[in-house]
């Protein structure tokens, strides 16, 4: 049977991808000024991937992801502040001003970053999952990587460990097709990655990554396996970025033409129209969502403004377990 959504899903998912999208167009303007440096991933034409993730998992479920962080973030719950001030290189950011854009980092929220090694993260992801396993627990890990990350060796040696031990994990490919800007065509002969998880009789399927609905059901799914002791699946959620695949990235691989046609499943136009179509809200209350949205992200700005940066005392901290480290020298 179909699973249908409720009222206030929708407008949970609205407001969630509108933050995410505001945010990070915001993100983008400020980059152009200088006040963001460094490697800047944006997510857009992204969020309903986040957004139907999230309602689908627990708050004390965890998630880890590579560098194209942000969405991710703001959804998992990290404050816009604290991820504007991160992006400024801030004190008061996410991770101390220390990890920028691409190391998101939040033990309380459950959200394990945030990795600039590709396919880093996928060996990290079982890691935590395993631990959730040791310690009794039926905490699930979403480990998120995109298509190019998919052909990693590390991949194979993590699903191969992954489903002999039964982790908790699911394997989340976003894949948007270019990886850094080369298409899933040319780097590989099987072009569904979720059919990479035939090989270790892993459960695969592949998702509509523009459809918050379909996200929803497939981690729901997934999700029950994991807690039920079944172990990982892998989702092949196939979604599509607006924007190149860093600030500096031009996008010139792909077609207007090819990006308008994805523009025009644009996942927070759909969710909108839903709301529209079921008279959830008024025009009134729309706008009131919009405003809250966008008033969010100005304060977010304001607040990294005026936010210290780290002193340099700090170069040394949260990097060594051991605060006596002998091989740190003033």
């Amino acid at each position: 049977m179909e699973k249908t959504f409720g009222k206030e899903t929708y407008i949970y998912w609205y407001e969630i991808m509108l933050l995410q999208r505001r945010f990070e167009e915001k993100t983008a303007q400020l980059y152009g000024a200088q006040k963001i440096r460094g490697f800047c991933h944006l997510y857009i034409g992204q969020e309903a991937v986040s957004a139907g993730c999230m309602t689908a998992i627990r708050d004390d479920d965890n998630m880890i992801t590579a560098y194209r962080d942000h969405g991710l973030a703001i959804a998992k719950g990290i404050p816009a502040r604290e991820c504007m001030a991160e992006m400024y290189g801030k004190a008061t950011g996410c991770t101390k001003g220390k990890g920028g854009s691409m190391h998101f980092f939040s033990k309380e929220k459950r959200f394990f970053g945030g990795h600039g090694i590709v396919g880093g993260q996928i060996g990290l992801g079982a890691g935590i999952a395993f631990a959730e396993q040791y310690k009794g627990t039926d905490a699930v890990t979403l480990c998120f990587f995109g298509d190019g990350a998919a052909r990693q060796g590390i991949l194979h040696e993590t699903f191969n460990m992954a489903m002999t031990w039964k982790l908790p994990v699911i394997f989340i490919c976003e894949n948007n097709f270019y990886a850094m800007g080369t298409s899933v065509e040319r780097t590989s002969n099987v072009l569904d990655i979720y059919k990479f998880a035939d090989a270790y009789d892993m459960p695969g399927d592949s998702v509509d990554g523009m459809s918050p609905e379909d996200v929803h059901v497939a981690i729901e799914r997934a999700a029950r396996r994991a807690r039920d002791g079944e172990g990982p699946t892998l989702l092949e959620i196939k979604t599509y970025r607006y924007k190149g695949h860093s600030m500096s990235d031009p996008a010139k691989y792909r077609t207007k033409e090819e990006l308008e046609e994805y523009k025009e499943k644009d996942p927070i136009e759909y969710v909108l129209k839903m709301i529209r179509d079921n008279a959830y809200l008024s025009e009134d209350e729309i706008e009131a969502i919009n405003n809250k949205v966008k008033a969010e992200v100005e304060e977010a700005v304001e607040f990294a403004e005026n936010s210290p940066w780290p002193d340099v005392s700090e170069v040394y901290k949260d990097i060594y377990v051991e605060d006596d480290y002998p091989y740190i020298t003033d």
